[in-house]
């Protein structure tokens, strides 16, 4: 019996507040571990094959060269995001429809997910870290900062780099070359107004820079 019988923290089971809260803060830790374990063994959203399936490849990627092994199936987005740690490059439809994960290759902008990353070695690919001058943004960013050119967000990586190809080729588009420029990119939020003004304004930043990206 126990020695305090009034005691309300001592409950007549034996089993105590502090003896329950212990006990699930344990358990927790444990499943935190065991998940952690888990994630570590294979990256998300496919498992490592064989190292016989695997090839050897060297993407250039924003001016730096990497030399990898892939697996012959995965996408140069896949590449990108969980290989390279590049994760500006958003994941979307995975079918090239929205425009998401469109990034500059040879300066013209295309879907990722719809580039194997061994289609992809020897030619010059740029996402959207690849703009940035250390800290500070390029001007096609900047013009998206300023004009407000998003809402969400989601889309905004791809959309930018649609803007970049389509200035590389043709410095000072009229309107309705931006529009047909950002036509492959959807914006769910519907901020296309603005997303067109940052086109233009993108275009006025790069000529007082020389055309610097």
């Amino acid at each position: 019996m126990s020695e305090h019988p009034d005691d309300p923290a001592t409950p007549p089971t034996g089993f105590t507040r502090r003896g329950f809260i212990a006990t699930v803060g344990t358990g927790a830790i444990a499943a935190a571990a065991a998940a952690q374990a888990a994630t570590d063994q294979a990256p998300p959203g496919a498992e490592l094959p064989d190292s016989a399936d695997l090839v050897r490849v060297t993407l250039t990627v924003n001016g730096r060269a990497h030399r990898l092994l892939v697996e012959p199936r995965w996408s140069l987005l896949y590449v990108l995001r969980e290989r390279l740690g590049l994760t500006a490059t958003k994941l979307g439809c995975e079918r090239g429809e929205c425009g998401v994960c469109t990034v500059l290759v040879d300066d013209k902008p295309a879907y990722s997910c719809m580039m194997l990353a061994v289609e992809s070695e020897g030619k010059a690919i740029v996402t959207l870290e690849g703009l940035m001058h250390g800290e500070e943004l390029g001007p096609v960013q900047r013009a998206f900062a300023e004009q407000d050119a998003f809402q969400c967000g989601y889309c905004t990586p791809g959309q930018i780099m649609a803007v970049e190809g389509l200035l590389r080729a043709n410095p000072g588009p009229a309107l309705d070359e931006i529009r047909a420029g950002v036509s492959g990119n959807i914006c769910r939020c519907g901020a296309y107004a603005h997303i067109f003004k940052a086109g233009q304004r993108a275009a006025e930043l790069k000529k007082q820079e020389g055309g610097r990206s």
